[in-house]
Protein backbone atom coordinates (compact mmCIF):
# COMPACT_ATOMS: atom_id res chain seq x y z
CA UNK A 1 0.00 0.00 0.00
CA UNK A 2 1.32 3.40 -0.65
CA UNK A 3 0.38 7.09 0.27
CA UNK A 4 0.43 8.98 -3.00
CA UNK A 5 -0.87 12.29 -2.03
CA UNK A 6 1.17 15.17 -1.15
CA UNK A 7 0.77 17.99 2.08
CA UNK A 8 0.39 21.02 -0.24
CA UNK A 9 2.85 22.68 3.14
CA UNK A 10 5.14 20.03 2.66
CA UNK A 11 5.29 21.21 -0.70
CA UNK A 12 5.72 24.67 -0.48
CA UNK A 13 8.18 23.36 2.83
CA UNK A 14 10.21 21.86 0.53
CA UNK A 15 10.07 24.40 -2.00
CA UNK A 16 11.26 27.30 0.65
CA UNK A 17 14.57 25.07 1.66
CA UNK A 18 18.30 26.56 1.13
CA UNK A 19 19.74 23.66 2.14
CA UNK A 20 18.74 19.44 1.89
CA UNK A 21 16.30 20.14 -1.03
CA UNK A 22 17.34 17.47 -2.86
CA UNK A 23 17.84 15.19 -0.14
CA UNK A 24 14.41 16.18 1.31
CA UNK A 25 12.90 14.98 -1.89
CA UNK A 26 14.41 11.64 -1.67
CA UNK A 27 13.60 10.79 2.00
CA UNK A 28 9.95 11.94 1.44
CA UNK A 29 9.81 9.90 -1.94
CA UNK A 30 10.90 6.82 0.25
CA UNK A 31 8.74 7.81 3.00
CA UNK A 32 5.84 7.70 1.20
CA UNK A 33 6.06 4.63 -0.79
CA UNK A 34 4.79 3.31 2.36
CA UNK A 35 1.27 3.33 3.84
CA UNK A 36 2.33 6.15 6.22
CA UNK A 37 0.54 9.74 5.51
CA UNK A 38 2.02 12.87 4.68
CA UNK A 39 1.21 15.98 7.15
CA UNK A 40 3.03 19.55 8.45
CA UNK A 41 3.99 19.25 11.81
CA UNK A 42 6.32 21.30 13.79
CA UNK A 43 6.95 23.60 10.99
CA UNK A 44 8.39 20.21 9.45
CA UNK A 45 7.17 16.89 6.73
CA UNK A 46 5.57 14.67 9.74
CA UNK A 47 4.16 11.07 8.33
CA UNK A 48 1.42 9.56 10.46
CA UNK A 49 -0.35 5.82 11.29
CA UNK A 50 -3.60 6.37 11.99
CA UNK A 51 -3.09 10.49 12.90
CA UNK A 52 -0.45 9.16 15.07
CA UNK A 53 2.98 10.55 14.36
CA UNK A 54 5.61 7.72 13.18
CA UNK A 55 8.04 9.76 11.68
CA UNK A 56 9.24 13.41 11.37
CA UNK A 57 11.84 14.40 8.29
CA UNK A 58 14.50 17.11 10.08
CA UNK A 59 16.93 19.84 8.64
CA UNK A 60 19.91 21.04 10.56
CA UNK A 61 23.25 22.71 9.97
CA UNK A 62 25.42 19.88 9.35
CA UNK A 63 22.81 16.89 8.65
CA UNK A 64 19.63 16.13 7.85
CA UNK A 65 17.55 13.31 9.59
CA UNK A 66 14.45 10.86 9.91
CA UNK A 67 13.31 11.48 13.57
CA UNK A 68 11.18 8.22 14.57
CA UNK A 69 8.90 8.80 17.40
CA UNK A 70 9.18 5.77 19.07
CA UNK A 71 12.91 4.99 17.87
CA UNK A 72 13.98 4.24 21.88
CA UNK A 73 12.09 0.61 20.98
CA UNK A 74 12.50 -0.27 17.53
CA UNK A 75 14.78 -2.67 16.48
CA UNK A 76 18.45 -1.09 15.33
CA UNK A 77 20.59 -3.86 13.14
CA UNK A 78 22.36 -1.69 11.33
CA UNK A 79 23.53 0.16 14.38
CA UNK A 80 22.71 3.91 13.03
CA UNK A 81 19.79 4.89 15.23
CA UNK A 82 21.19 8.31 17.15
CA UNK A 83 19.83 9.55 20.26
CA UNK A 84 20.19 13.09 20.23
CA UNK A 85 21.04 14.15 23.68
CA UNK A 86 20.95 11.93 26.82
CA UNK A 87 17.82 13.41 28.03
CA UNK A 88 15.72 12.47 24.93
CA UNK A 89 13.71 9.67 25.77
CA UNK A 90 11.58 8.23 23.33
CA UNK A 91 12.98 9.28 19.83
CA UNK A 92 15.59 8.24 18.16
CA UNK A 93 17.36 9.76 14.61
CA UNK A 94 18.83 8.60 11.39
CA UNK A 95 21.15 10.98 10.11
CA UNK A 96 22.71 11.90 6.33
CA UNK A 97 25.08 14.18 5.33
CA UNK A 98 24.62 13.92 1.42
CA UNK A 99 22.09 12.84 -1.23
CA UNK A 100 24.46 10.30 -2.18
CA UNK A 101 24.54 8.97 1.53
CA UNK A 102 20.80 8.67 0.98
CA UNK A 103 20.48 6.60 -2.00
CA UNK A 104 23.37 4.08 -1.26
CA UNK A 105 21.25 3.79 2.57
CA UNK A 106 17.75 3.32 0.54
CA UNK A 107 17.32 -0.15 2.05
CA UNK A 108 18.22 0.39 5.60
CA UNK A 109 15.61 3.28 5.72
CA UNK A 110 13.07 1.60 4.23
CA UNK A 111 13.53 -1.22 6.83
CA UNK A 112 13.41 1.75 9.85
CA UNK A 113 10.38 3.04 8.93
CA UNK A 114 8.81 -0.40 8.09
CA UNK A 115 10.06 -1.30 11.50
CA UNK A 116 8.59 2.29 12.83
CA UNK A 117 5.18 0.90 11.39
CA UNK A 118 5.09 -2.27 13.09
CA UNK A 119 5.95 -0.79 16.47
CA UNK A 120 3.01 1.69 15.98
CA UNK A 121 0.39 -0.99 14.82
CA UNK A 122 1.39 -3.06 17.97
CA UNK A 123 0.76 -0.32 20.24
CA UNK A 124 3.82 -0.56 21.93
CA UNK A 125 4.53 2.30 24.17
CA UNK A 126 8.02 4.00 24.98
CA UNK A 127 8.49 3.74 28.99
CA UNK A 128 9.24 6.98 29.96
CA UNK A 129 10.58 8.22 33.08
CA UNK A 130 7.79 9.27 35.68
CA UNK A 131 7.66 12.08 37.76
CA UNK A 132 9.29 10.68 40.60
CA UNK A 133 12.71 9.71 38.54
CA UNK A 134 13.43 12.97 38.67
CA UNK A 135 15.64 14.28 41.28
CA UNK A 136 13.68 17.98 43.16
CA UNK A 137 16.18 20.31 42.95
CA UNK A 138 17.24 21.52 46.54
CA UNK A 139 16.40 25.62 45.58
CA UNK A 140 13.17 24.65 44.11
CA UNK A 141 12.09 21.97 47.34
CA UNK A 142 12.90 24.71 49.44
CA UNK A 143 10.79 27.91 47.87
CA UNK A 144 7.89 25.12 48.00
CA UNK A 145 8.34 25.00 51.82
CA UNK A 146 8.86 28.50 52.19
CA UNK A 147 5.88 29.50 50.23
CA UNK A 148 2.90 26.97 50.40
CA UNK A 149 0.54 28.25 48.11
CA UNK A 150 3.39 28.24 45.46
CA UNK A 151 3.50 24.18 46.79
CA UNK A 152 -0.13 23.86 45.93
CA UNK A 153 0.12 24.74 42.98
CA UNK A 154 2.64 22.77 41.67
CA UNK A 155 1.21 19.56 42.47
CA UNK A 156 -1.62 20.69 40.86
CA UNK A 157 0.52 20.83 37.78
CA UNK A 158 0.32 18.02 35.37
CA UNK A 159 3.16 15.61 35.81
CA UNK A 160 4.66 16.45 32.81
CA UNK A 161 5.26 20.09 33.62
CA UNK A 162 6.23 19.63 36.93
CA UNK A 163 9.05 17.12 35.19
CA UNK A 164 9.95 20.29 32.77
CA UNK A 165 10.51 22.55 35.82
CA UNK A 166 12.34 19.70 37.96
CA UNK A 167 14.38 19.10 34.75
CA UNK A 168 15.21 22.86 33.88
CA UNK A 169 15.99 24.09 37.69
CA UNK A 170 18.19 21.21 38.08
CA UNK A 171 20.31 21.43 35.15
CA UNK A 172 21.99 24.69 36.19
CA UNK A 173 25.52 23.68 37.83
CA UNK A 174 25.33 26.91 40.60
CA UNK A 175 23.04 26.90 42.74
CA UNK A 176 22.46 30.62 42.16
CA UNK A 177 20.75 29.86 38.87
CA UNK A 178 19.03 27.42 40.28
CA UNK A 179 17.72 29.87 42.68
CA UNK A 180 17.47 32.26 39.69
CA UNK A 181 15.56 29.97 37.69
CA UNK A 182 13.26 29.26 40.68
CA UNK A 183 12.05 32.81 41.05
CA UNK A 184 11.72 33.26 37.34
CA UNK A 185 8.92 30.73 37.49
CA UNK A 186 6.97 31.64 40.57
CA UNK A 187 4.73 33.41 38.86
CA UNK A 188 3.88 31.04 36.16
CA UNK A 189 3.71 27.79 38.64
CA UNK A 190 1.19 29.77 40.73
CA UNK A 191 -0.96 30.69 38.04
CA UNK A 192 -0.86 26.50 36.45
CA UNK A 193 1.53 27.25 33.73
CA UNK A 194 3.96 25.39 32.14
CA UNK A 195 7.69 27.44 31.10
CA UNK A 196 6.73 27.78 28.14
CA UNK A 197 2.96 28.91 28.74
CA UNK A 198 2.04 32.71 27.57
Amino acid sequence: MTNQQNHIKVDAFIDRLKQWQDEFILMREIITETELVEDYKWMHPCYTLENKNVVIVQDFKHYCALLFEKGAIMEDPYHTLIQQTKNVQAARQLRFESLEEIERRREEIKWYIEEAIRIEKSGKKVPMKETEDYEMPVELQAKLDEMPELEKAFNQLTPGRQRQYMYFIGQAKRASTRENRVLKYIDHILNGKGMNDR
